[in-house]
């Protein structure tokens, strides 16, 4: 059988293990292939809705809410709209947060750019201003 162990599904997705087993028991991966030892063989397929958890997860959405999106997706295109609305809304929040973001990294600039001054300014010798 071909595919992925799970330590080389973990490594290729910068996961744990644990990770990996806890998508999968919580029902937010399709059924892993196992090779005739047992042992789980990920596929490049099940690699990509890996991926797609890992994006879902970094807007925030929590594990129950992924859940909820995981079981739209798998239901049909008839859901296609509520997942729309869902992401969405995702988009709303990531976009606040980023914007927050922005402001918090100008006052580090600028604290920076003040303490930088402030240091130039304690080291500075008659030599080094007139040159």
């Amino acid at each position: 059988m071909t595919g992925y162990s799970i330590e080389q599904a973990a490594e290729r997705m910068g996961l744990s293990k644990h990770t990996l087993r806890y998508y999968e028991r919580e029902g937010l991966l399709p059924p892993i292939d196992k090779a005739a030892n047992g042992h789980r063989r990920y596929t490049d397929d099940d690699l990509g809705w890996v991926k797609f958890l890992q994006l879902l997860r970094g807007t925030g959405m929590p594990i129950r809410e992924m859940k909820d999106f995981v079981a739209l997706t798998w239901a049909g295109d008839h859901t296609v709209a509520d997942r729309v609305e869902v992401l969405m809304r995702y988009r709303v929040e990531l976009r606040d947060r980023m914007a927050r973001d922005r402001e918090h990294m100008a006052f580090l600039d600028h604290k920076i750019g003040v303490y930088t001054d402030m240091l130039a300014a304690r080291d500075a010798t008659p030599e080094r201003v007139n040159s």
